[in-house]
């Protein structure tokens, strides 16, 4: 009967204990559910598109959206592949996500084409009306809203300018396939011109065409204007490898495609535009903002960004008053 009694104990016990674990179990799921979902579509693997991100944690954090706490947030890569980037949109909205942040204009477009209800943040669309993700940029009007991040053209062009003295002709080159960089050619096209500069224009489908467009393109200009292209800023070495063997700098509009073997750019902090793409989702969570009253937030101020060591390989003389106004060496 002893024995008895211990077993009814025992598997007493182990009801208890497996209860109390259900219940916790049940609990956490609970808690899990009750926080936001946040899932972020980034469009491939590159520092400025990753500080872009490490801004976002930032940004969110400093709104009191702490991940894994207060907010779940979920980043899907599509490592520079459309169907990849269909895919994953696709699964966000299904989830579905509170809210879908798109870093990269084809990020947006995926996000865009996956859910017109559910909120989308744009993480770094130049021109989100120019894209076709906006109504316009100062009220969107939908589900979208974002960070713009519009370099300084016309800024980029005097420092080109500065450095290049004796600069003719210009090449640009970019991505047909993105917009982004499409509509900032554009902008660049114009803004040589105005400054007396002749623009040679040369497109790329892939990175597959760098190396051959690029051969041809620096046999013709004195200097390479390269807008904030994701394809070529991932190929930054084979298009460096090309221009540095004819002794022809690149301008990037990115700052990361400066430390990656450009020679200079006036170029926005792509940490800074995370943060501010972070702090928008979380108002937009938190119900303090709604995507079709939300005006497109810009980064004000541009930065000074020069690669040193690669102005003295390439025998370029840096004027002093450029010097005094460097905020950040690249090398």
């Amino acid at each position: 009967m002893k024995k008895m009694y211990g077993f009814i104990a025992g598997l007493v016990i182990l009801l208890i204990i497996a209860f109390v674990t259900e219940n916790n179990k049940m609990d956490q799921e609970q808690k899990e559910n009750d926080i936001p979902k946040v899932g972020i579509l980034q469009l491939m693997s590159h520092p400025s598109l990753d500080e872009i991100y490490q801004g976002f944690i930032a940004g969110m954090e400093e709104e009191g959206l702490v991940d894994g706490k207060t907010v779940h947030l979920t980043l899907q890569n599509a490592q520079g592949d459309q169907s990849n980037l269909k895919t994953m949109s696709e699964q966000f909205s299904q989830e579905p996500v509170d809210a879908m942040v798109g870093i990269a204009t084809p990020s947006a477009q995926a996000l865009a084409n996956a859910s017109k209800n559910i909120p989308i943040i744009l993480g770094a669309v130049s021109d989100p009306e120019g894209a076709g993700l906006v109504t316009n940029n100062q009220t969107p009007g939908g589900n979208i809203t974002g960070v713009s991040d519009l370099t300084p053209i016309k800024e980029q062009i005097e420092l080109l300018k500065q450095l290049m003295p004796a600069a003719k002709k210009v090449g640009i080159l970019y991505t047909s396939s993105e917009d982004n960089s499409y509509l900032q050619a554009q902008d660049a096209e114009k803004e040589l011109k105005a400054q007396g500069l002749e623009p040679i224009t040369m497109t790329i489908t892939s990175t597959n065409d760098i190396r051959q467009n690029a051969t041809t393109l620096a046999s013709q200009v004195d200097a390479i204007y390269v807008p904030a292209d994701n394809t070529i800023a991932g190929a930054m070495p084979t298009l460096i490898e090309i221009t540095d063997a004819a002794q022809i700098p690149v301008f990037p509009a990115v700052e990361s495609m400066v430390e990656d073997g450009g020679l200079a750019t006036i170029g926005l902090n792509q940490y800074e535009l995370g943060i501010l793409t972070g702090r928008m989702t979380a108002k937009m969570i938190k119900g303090e903002l709604k995507p079709a009253t939300t005006p497109i937030e810009y980064l004000k101020q541009g930065t000074i960004v020069l690669n040193q060591k690669q102005a003295k390989k390439l025998g370029i003389k840096i004027p002093q008053e450029i010097i005094e106004k460097i905020e950040r060496s690249a090398d």
